[in-house]
């Protein structure tokens, strides 16, 4: 974190990257306590998910099936559907759960990444206590932002879906067969993407916002949206790039641990072990990246940072001084 501003604007998508692996071997220490405490718990709830869902499902459909060679109303019948009941109200319930934790300990380690990244800028002393004391403070301006967010992609994933039976009612598209009908769905989806990808760049950098500035939720979310703009393509690639590595960790998963029975349970323990591994590295430079493409869009737009401005605004969550009103942090050099 020692280049001027003025430079800071002109990193690439490996300038971010090498940005970030520099932070993260000058700062070992603190950044390794928050990925054990709060990362790592999250990386293993989202692939513990992913495999209970699987047993929980698979059981469902068997019986799904088995209630087929039953004639309805019969005993067994009645006593499968009753089975198949519950475990339904188990799987949903399970996916509320999950959601509910995904998203606490999401935003717990948002906060507490970019606070300690902020506090390493202006060479305030920063301890795992001192973090894990001020991310319930933090998280709070976070979920008010996430559920902005939520709105946003509910109202937005609406609208797609009108749209999209609205074109499919037109006259003649029924008649354009499989690879037609193919072809015009791929047609459809890019766009769809493009629009999802753009609301969820505006999120993350909202959540930066919301920690380091007095903006949060509706009004972060305007803030991102300007500070993206004249940056919108390495924004793009770093939060493609981060996704794909996501969804590529995920994709192992299910083929090594999910549904490779075959490979015994000592394999497949030792698989799951590295896609945890994996998957909790991927989500730390996820969240470090996104706080230094904020830095990168504030420079770009010449918005200067005051140290001192930031340090007292990072002290306010511990109680050492009156929050600042009416103002934005403004940064001097990066």
């Amino acid at each position: 974190m020692d280049k001027e501003q003025d430079e800071i604007q002109f990193l690439g998508f490996f300038g971010i990257l090498k940005e970030s692996c520099t932070i993260v071997s000058s700062w070992r220490k603190i950044f390794t306590q928050i990925t054990i405490f709060l990362i790592l718990p999250l990386s293993f709830i989202y692939l513990a998910h992913i495999q209970i869902s699987k047993i929980i499902f698979t059981q469902i459909v068997h019986n799904e099936f088995m209630l087929l060679n039953f004639s309805k109303g019969s005993k067994s019948y009645n006593k499968i559907d009753n089975t198949l009941s519950s475990e339904w109200m188990t799987f949903f319930l399970f996916k509320i759960g999950y959601l509910v934790f995904f998203v606490i300990l999401s935003l717990l380690s948002t906060s507490a990444v970019v606070y300690t990244i902020a506090c390493i800028y202006t060479a305030k002393e920063t301890t795992l206590n001192k973090v894990l004391s001020v991310v319930p403070k933090v998280w709070k301006r976070l979920m008010i932002t996430f559920t902005w967010n939520f709105v946003f992609i509910f109202v937005y994933n609406f609208l797609c879906i009108l749209i999209f039976f609205s074109i499919a009612l037109i006259p003649g598209l029924d008649h354009m067969g499989y690879i037609g009908g193919m072809a015009f769905l791929l047609v459809l989806s890019i766009p769809y993407f493009m629009g999802l990808l753009y609301i969820t760049m505006i999120w993350h950098l909202a959540s930066v916002v919301s920690v380091l500035e007095e903006s949060y939720g509706l009004n972060a979310m305007r803030k991102s949206r300007g500070l993206i703009k004249g940056k919108m393509g390495i924004s793009a690639a770093v939060f493609v790039v981060l996704g794909l590595s996501f969804f590529g960790i995920q994709h192992m998963f299910k083929i090594f641990v999910v549904y490779g029975d075959g490979d015994g349970i000592g394999k497949r323990i030792v698989y799951g072990i590295i896609c945890l591994v994996l998957l909790s590295i991927s989500m730390l430079f996820q969240l470090i990246m996104e706080t230094i493409v904020y830095f990168v869009c504030k420079s770009y737009h010449h918005e200067n940072i005051d140290k001192s401005s930031l340090a007292d605004h990072l002290g306010g969550y511990l109680g050492e001084y009156t929050p600042l009103q009416h103002k934005d942090i403004q940064f001097e050099e990066f």
